[in-house]
């Protein structure tokens, strides 16, 4: 039995550290990779190129492996909350399905925009991204926050907070894809607004590893009561 409860801890504390390293990663990605500045003539595009040449690459390798993390840390949560065989925990799967496509064309169109032949392919690659970013907001970000927020409140998982933050990030993600539909490039302001939901996964995974000893309890009877 003391076994079997230290192997969950480890399996808690496994996880959040898994979404910690995803943010970070997250974190370390944009850092390094500020993007050309707006209205960039060929000319500059391809210097900005040249010269950050190996941070966008490497940007764009932390920001496919942090989001794989996150993900992975997302799961642990359904599994933890015995939500695994639940509409919620299926639509979670879903909705993380989701986030890991449209960040991944993301990254695709940054690599592309590297490409100096044809010569317009800088500026296709730029357009890309920015209508991807769209994406975030309209669908990624609240088909996974959404069903992984009610699992939150319905399990005590952690505290329920974190539920009802996730459900609150859903609405404003989804309101935010719809006020800004018609404007092809998202401004600045509600780009940087994405940013909040690497908060929401660093302090749920720093909660989650502090009450490990807890969570193996609540996991337990929680799928028990999946079971029956």
């Amino acid at each position: 039995m003391h076994d079997l409860v230290g192997r969950k801890r480890s399996f808690c504390i496994l996880g959040g550290l898994s979404g910690v390293c995803g943010v970070v990663l997250l974190g370390l990605s944009f850092a390094i990779n500020n993007g050309p500045p707006p209205g960039a003539t060929s000319t500059e595009l391809a210097n900005f190129a040249q010269q950050n040449y190996a941070k966008i690459l490497w940007g764009a390798w932390m920001q496919a492996v942090g989001p794989v993390l996150i993900v992975l840390f997302a799961f642990v949560l359904v599994h933890l909350a015995g939500a695994t065989q639940q509409l919620a925990g299926w639509m979670t799967f879903f909705g993380a399905t989701i986030l890991m496509t449209v960040s991944l064309i993301e990254i695709t169109f940054y690599i592309g925009a590297l490409y100096r032949d044809p010569a317009i392919m800088p500026f296709v690659g730029l357009n890309l991204i920015s209508a991807v970013q769209h994406l975030y907001f309209m669908v990624a970000a609240p088909a996974l926050f959404l069903p992984l927020g009610v699992i939150l409140v319905r399990s005590g998982l952690l505290p329920r907070i974190f539920g009802y933050l996730a459900l609150a990030l859903a609405s404003v993600f989804a309101a935010l894809g719809v006020i800004f539909l018609l404007r092809l490039t998202l401004p600045g302001a509600v780009t940087a607004f994405a940013g909040v939901q690497a908060l929401w996964w660093l302090a749920a995974a720093v909660t989650l590893m502090a009450r490990s000893r807890r969570v193996s309890g609540i996991s337990d009877a929680l799928r028990f009561t999946e079971r029956r």
